[in-house]
């Protein structure tokens, strides 16, 4: 009926207050919903499965075995991780400047090629014993066994001369000129076995060294190859060292030398300075002013090796007395080789004088020269004589020589 009041339906039952809120979410009636959609969220992935032991990183194969006779530092296997940490252009190039270096390493040998161990030392006889047996015809081809003359100085040196050298020893002094042509080879065991002789015995080192090197400029050559500095001597020049460090009365005038070498203000380069001697030597020899001697002896090479060893003699006692230094080199060797070829005699004389006095004061027993005669290299034995602290000797020379 229009007016009348419709009675409100009774509102349901209240919870009590101590109801929680999760008695109050189960007496609400439940809905449905509709599922979600899956394009709201992505699905988590799938769980990793577990590990149990980390990563290896892949195997490199084996490194191949070297040659024999072949040692050494192999280059790196992959060059290209040197770029992969380098961070941008400035990395790269100091890589690959570290890689070039790298490669640039040469093998250090502490003896012959294709040889393990200590290299043994080697007597001067020995040495000469192997280019009396070698193979030398293409050197002797080469050789040029007196100075050729013409003219009106031919005429005199037949009438006014020294006289030739007898017709017995011309083979012993074409060997020696033979041995003048024949270069340093690296594939002689001997050659090499003089090298370190003349290493060891000057350094006084027990231990090898390479065979290319700064060491070889420290001993007095020019360079790191010792073979460069041989022109015009070959062999010879590194025989006659050999001598001069091997035998055992000129084994401490040559340490002399070495040590004076090495001066603060007097040194020159001992090996060049060698080498030097040696020619003015040959030069002797060819133009037959040491004919007489080798006359006289009836022999060759040990009149050369006296003469160089007279000569250097000479040579380091006018250094050291009147404070030569490496500017006066040129004018000294001028003055020697007039002096070796005008007057060997003198020389040799002189350095007969210096072995043959007595090494009280030295602590050294040398060999006395063969009575009779002046020879210096004669009736020696050949065998080496060890010395205890001989690289600490002083050789007290008197007088002032001159060169003459």
């Amino acid at each position: 009926m229009p007016g009348a009041v419709v009675p409100r339906p009774a509102p349901p039952a209240s919870l009590p207050p101590s109801a929680d809120c999760s008695s109050r979410q189960a007496a609400r009636p439940r809905l449905r919903t509709a599922p979600r959609r899956s394009w709201l969220r992505p699905a988590a992935p799938p769980p990793l499965p577990a590990m149990s032991a980390p990563l290896a990183p892949p195997e490199e194969p084996p490194l191949a075995p070297l040659a024999p006779g072949v040692s050494g530092i192999a280059a790196p296997r992959q060059p290209g991780l040197l770029q992969a940490f380098g961070g941008g252009t400035e990395s790269s190039e100091e890589a690959q400047r570290a890689r070039e270096e790298w490669e640039a390493l040469e093998e250090i040998q502490p003896g012959l090629p294709g040889k393990s161990g200590p290299v043994p030392l080697i007597s001067f006889n020995e040495a000469l014993q192997h280019f009396q047996t070698a193979d030398l015809s293409a050197c002797r081809k080469k050789i040029q066994a007196t100075a050729r003359r013409q003219g009106l100085a031919a005429l005199l040196r037949f009438f006014f001369g020294p006289p030739r050298l007898q017709q017995q020893l011309q083979g012993e002094r074409d060997l020696a000129l033979a041995m003048a042509q024949c270069g340093l080879d690296d594939s002689e065991a001997v050659h090499m076995r003089i090298l370190q002789t003349i290493y060891k015995k000057l350094t006084c080192s027990r231990l090898g060294c390479p065979r290319y090197g700064a060491h070889w400029e420290e001993l007095g050559f020019q360079g790191a190859d010792p073979g460069t500095d041989l022109r015009g001597t070959g062999m010879l020049g590194l025989m006659q060292m050999l001598h001069f460090v091997m035998d055992a009365q000129t084994l401490p005038l040559a340490r002399q030398i070495f040590r004076l070498s090495h001066h603060e203000t007097q040194n020159f380069p001992f090996c060049i300075m060698s080498v030097n001697i040696t020619r003015i030597v040959l030069q002797a020899l060819r133009e037959e002013c040491l004919s007489r001697e080798c006359n006289r002896r009836q022999q060759v090479i040990a009149v050369l090796n006296d003469v160089y060893a007279a000569a250097f003699l000479q040579l380091y006692r006018v250094w050291k007395s009147q404070h030569k230094t490496i500017a006066d080199s040129g004018f000294l060797l001028k003055e020697l080789e007039l002096s070796t070829k005008k007057k060997p005699k003198q020389l040799l004389k002189s350095l007969e004088a210096y072995v043959s006095r007595s090494p009280v004061a030295d602590g050294i027993q040398r060999l006395s020269p063969p009575s009779g005669s002046s020879s210096i290299s004669a009736g020696r034995a050949g065998e080496e004589i060890n010395f205890t602290g001989v690289c600490d000797l002083q050789v007290e020379l008197e007088g002032e020589p001159r060169l003459v």
